[in-house]
This record gives structure tokens, C-alpha cells and sequence, in this order.
């Protein structure tokens, strides 16, 4: 699986991420940084990428809207508030675990929710 994490979270996520061995980018690293929502969204489906955010409201929204007017659409992943964004490692351990518990991907349009990490 492919990901994309929005300008709402830190960098350092993607980095711990990629050492756990997760296919990640950030919206700085692809120049998008200050694009509104809908087109980090474009920008994630058009490059196979799961869209991860903690604007759960915004991203369902648009999820919607994009469904409606049948845009390409990778699926979005939600960071939970219960976990505290300054937990970079956390919300990495979070990703590489959904990463490995989902060999499929989300599906087109899917919209879920990071879960705790097992230990």
C-alpha cells in the first residue's frame, strides 16, 4: 500500500514510517504544501496513494463529493485525536501496522480509521 500524508502531520512520521518500511510521501516533499484539501486528494488518487489526514470531517466530505462527481479516489486514512499528534512514532507504528494488516489496500472511496498499534 501506498500513502500520502497530508501537511496536517508532521514529516518526521513519514521518516520513522519509512524506516518500518512503509511506501510513503508527504505533501511537503511533493511540493503541494498550502494546496487546499480537494487537491491533496486529486494529487494522492492520481498517484495511487491512500491520503492520511486528521481532518476526518473535511476528508469525508470530500470522499463524498468525489464519489459523486465519480473522481479517482485512493481512500482516505484517518489519524484518531486519541492519538496525540506529537507522537510521530505512534502514528507511524499505526500506519505500518494498517499497512501490514491491509496486503489489499483500502478500497477506492474507502475511509478508515488508524487504530493503536499491537504490541
Amino acid at each position: 500500500m501506498r500513502f500520502y500524508l497530508d501537511e496536517d502531520l508532521s514529516g518526521k512520521i513519514a521518516e520513522i514510517a519509512r524506516g518500518m518500511g512503509v511506501d510513503i510521501v508527504t505533501a511537503h516533499e511533493c511540493g503541494n504544501f498550502g494546496s487546499e484539501d480537494g487537491a491533496h486528494l486529486a494529487f494522492a488518487a492520481k498517484e495511487g496513494r491512500c491520503l492520511v489526514t486528521r481532518n476526518r470531517d473535511h476528508f469525508i466530505a470530500l470522499t463524498v463529493r468525489f464519489f459523486e462527481e465519480e473522481r479517482p479516489h485512493a481512500g482516505v486514512l484517518v489519524v484518531p485525536y486519541t492519538m496525540p499528534s506529537d507522537r510521530f512514532r505512534l502514528i507511524a507504528g499505526a500506519i505500518s501496522q494498517y499497512d501490514s494488516d491491509h496486503p489489499e489496500g483500502i478500497s477506492t472511496y474507502g475511509l478508515d480509521y488508524l487504530s493503536l498499534p499491537r504490541k
